[in-house]
């Protein structure tokens, strides 16, 4: 076990270090420094939770109109943030920190574990390194954001669910419904991996339909919990919509944003966010064509129509995206096969785009990520 996690700390090691590298360059003087940068925007109100708790209801604006607070953010996160701190006595900037990036070593691993069993060693070694340093933001992973907690758990499921561990699959699935709403698609893809265990076994068995309703009860019983508290049975979407103007609307918001970046956009941001973007939805595409793990497609697909199908920052989809694994497929088994300098060379210059990518967003770019 030591032989292969040993690589896994190396590729950890190293991509964070080159992200760090590259995002303390970039932070002009006089401006926040390295530990504010990697707490930014959604980071603050992670540690604002863990520290303080949650709001006991809606909060209003000086208007009297309903506005977004930190009841929108789910709590296991936070609530890991808190028990470190407890435990540690780190304040709860670091706390966070060091939760995020434990949970990016356990999610390398874990993502290595399921890949090398669906492709083999090289593939899955290539599509780490391109998952944690050469995907545009892929820096959220090492910030104190939930990211890597989700992919961790997400990833786990999947594991679990190709070993038929179903109990640990279940409860994998709740907790990632309890760390982001995207949750529902480790649900759905442990729903996938039940039905082809039950159609090629005919086995009338109850455990792997016990694991998806253990999964399935992560983000409604965060949904309901925010619902007493706040006294509305929609008070999490309430919330959504007031503070961040984000809402179901089925792609449209996205579509508008491609269509009037092609044909009109000016700047770097929305360019490169529609064209990365389009990118994504291609590779995802080609999973689809080629002998892929149906779960696995299940999963990342999930993960992208759930990021591209509500009307989110523009800014913040390629964020949103990086858990979901499935589109660096076609391009590490690629990799895979080719010649060892060429495939170091496309991925350190991977590497070194996508660190400079995340640290631009961090540093130029002066809206959310």
């Amino acid at each position: 076990m030591a032989r292969r996690v040993w690589p896994l700390l190396a590729v950890y090691g190293a991509a964070t270090l080159l992200h760090l590298v590259v995002l303390s360059v970039m932070i002009p003087p006089g401006g926040p420094g390295l530990r504010d940068r990697l707490l930014a925007w959604d980071g603050r109100l992670y540690t604002e939770i863990a520290a303080h708790g949650y709001p006991d209801g809606f909060s209003y604006d000086p208007t009297g109109r309903v506005a977004g607070n930190n009841l929108a953010f789910f709590p296991l996160y936070p609530l890991l943030v808190r028990a470190v701190h407890a435990v540690t006595r780190l304040d709860y900037d670091i706390a966070a920190i060091v939760v995020a990036n434990l949970a990016l070593v356990a999610a390398l691993i874990v993502v290595d574990l399921l890949l090398t069993g669906l492709y083999g060693r090289r593939t899955a070694l290539i599509a780490v390194v391109l998952l944690a340093a050469a995907q545009p933001m892929a820096l959220v992973f090492v910030m104190g954001y939930s990211e890597s907690l989700f992919l961790a758990l997400s990833a786990g499921t999947l594991l679990a669910a190709r070993r038929r561990a179903w109990l640990t699959a279940g409860v994998s699935a709740l907790l990632a419904g309890l760390t982001r709403p995207a949750g529902v698609a480790a649900v759905a893809a442990l729903a996938a991996a039940v039905a082809l265990w039950l159609a090629r076994t005919r086995r009338a068995d109850r455990r792997p339909l016990a694991a998806v309703l253990v999964g399935c009860a992560g983000t409604p019983l965060y949904l309901w919990w925010v619902g007493r508290r706040a006294g509305r049975p929609d008070a999490w979407f309430t919330i959504q919509k007031a503070g961040w103007d984000t809402r179901w609307d089925s792609g449209g918001s996205f579509v508008h944003f491609l269509g009037e970046t092609l044909a009109h956009g000016e700047g770097w941001v929305p360019v490169s966010t529609a064209v990365l973007l389009l990118a994504l939805i291609d590779a995802t595409a080609v999973t689809w064509r080629r002998r892929t793990w149906p779960p696995l497609v299940v999963y990342g697909t999930g993960i992208l129509v759930l990021t591209l199908g509500q009307s989110s920052f523009y800014h913040s989809k390629l964020r949103l995206v990086v858990p979901a694994v499935l589109f660096l497929v076609p391009l590490a088994r690629a990799l895979a096969r080719a010649r060892n300098g060429t495939a170091a060379m496309v991925l350190g210059g991977g590497a070194l785009f996508g660190c400079w990518y995340g640290a631009y967003m961090l540093t130029v770019w002066p809206y959310a990520i």
